[in-house]
Order: structure tokens, then C-alpha cells, then sequence
């Protein structure tokens, strides 16, 4: 394990963070008229790390068994494609389409097991755009670690991701009311920008991934 690794590691989960199951829902939780509650916003952000890791567990165990038939430069080789792949389709978000939110908004209004069925339904529609993950993945998956160092990685990406938005908690319980129109205008820029966003961020994900492959390939 490199301190590279883990810095590109870090990055891509920043990138994840700003998810609408990562960042926005909890923002819209925020906003919620009425005393904030703790408990809900807790099992919301746990149902997010509890589902993530466990997804990472098992894509990780079917990628050691494709990897451990491959030489390692091929490994780093797949890993690359996947890099420029990601690079390339963040092209393809429109900068100017804005984002449906109305019916994640109606929803957490729900009660609190309610709230934590909403969570892993967050993280299954992310499946498909979930890509900074998989590059990460992947990424742990090349590096030839250990289970204990690929496990300790992935509960370790899955609390940044979910960083922002505990911080952002923070604020909220110590501004209170001050930070509300902060929060609003995060929550409409989404509604606005998300799906560029999503273009940048997949942007930047595939640059991280690749330029890992390239620097293992050509330089370690």
C-alpha cells in the first residue's frame, strides 16, 4: 500500500461524496421543516456505508478471481482502459439538463425504517454512475493487497464519501438556522448543475484511475 494509492483513493472518494445518496439527501434532511433529528439522519448515513461496503466486498471478490488468472501488467492494463473509459463518457453529460429531485425530496419525509429502505434504494440507482468506485476498486484490486489492507481501504473510502455531509451536520447543528440558506442554495445549484456535475466527476475519476495504471506501468 503507497501513499499514491491511498491519496487517489481519497480523491475518488471525495468525488463519490457529492452523490445525490451521499450529499444531497442528507442536505434535503436538513432542510426538513421541524427539529432536526439526529436518529434518522444516522440511519440514513449508516444504511449509505453499511450498502457501499458491502457492495465493494463483493465486487472485490469477483475481481481477485478474474485478476488471479492475469498477469499483473494486464491487471494495470484493463485498469487503464477503464480510466480513459470514464474520461471519455463524462463527455457526454449535458451541462445544461437539469435534475429531477421532487420525488427524493418526497421521499424522506417517510418514517425512519422507511428512510433506511430510501438509502439503499439511493445506492441502487447509483449502481450504474457509481463509477469513481469501481475505478477504485479496481484500483485496490491491481495493487496486490491483502484482505485485511483491501478491507481496511474500502470501510476507510466509504466514511469519506460520507464526510461532507456529516460536516455539513455539524454546521447545521452549530449554526442552526444561519446555514439554512447555504444548504438551499447547494441544494438548488444540484437541481440546476447536477448532471454536468456528474460529467466533471466522472472526468476526474477517470483521470485519477489512469493515471495510477500509467504510473505503475511506465515508472514503478
Amino acid at each position: 500500500m503507497t501513499l499514491g494509492l491511498v491519496a487517489a483513493l481519497a480523491g475518488l472518494a471525495l468525488l463519490d461524496s457529492t452523490s445525490i445518496g451521499t450529499l444531497f439527501i442528507p442536505i434535503w434532511l436538513m432542510l426538513t421543516p421541524g427539529r432536526l433529528r439526529l436518529p434518522r439522519f444516522g440511519v440514513y448515513l449508516g444504511t449509505i456505508v453499511v450498502f457501499y461496503f458491502a457492495v465493494g466486498v463483493l465486487i472485490v471478490l469477483g475481481a481477485s478471481q478474474v485478476i488471479d488468472h492475469l498477469d499483473g501488467k494486464i491487471a494495470l492494463w484493463i485498469q487503464l482502459v477503464i480510466g480513459v473509459f470514464l474520461f471519455v463518457i463524462s463527455f457526454r453529460f449535458d451541462s445544461k439538463k437539469k435534475l429531477d429531485t421532487g420525488k427524493w425530496q418526497n421521499r424522506i419525509n417517510a418514517s425512519t425504517p422507511a428512510l433506511a429502505g430510501v438509502a439503499v434504494l439511493a445506492g441502487v440507482v447509483e449502481l450504474a454512475t457509481m463509477l469513481p468506485y469501481l475505478g477504485a476498486i479496481g484500483m485496490m484490486s491491481a495493487a496486490d493487497l491483502g484482505p485485511a489492507q483491501i478491507g481496511l481501504l474500502l470501510g476507510g473510502y466509504c466514511l469519506v464519501m460520507i464526510l461532507p455531509a456529516v460536516l455539513l451536520l455539524g454546521g447545521r447543528l452549530a449554526l442552526r438556522g444561519r446555514i439554512e440558506p447555504f444548504l438551499n442554495r447547494i441544494s438548488a445549484w444540484f437541481a440546476e448543475k447536477g448532471a454536468g456535475a456528474t460529467g466533471w466527476i466522472l472526468g476526474i475519476a477517470g483521470f485519477l484511475v489512469a493515471r495510477d495504471a500509467v504510473a505503475r506501468l511506465f515508472f514503478l
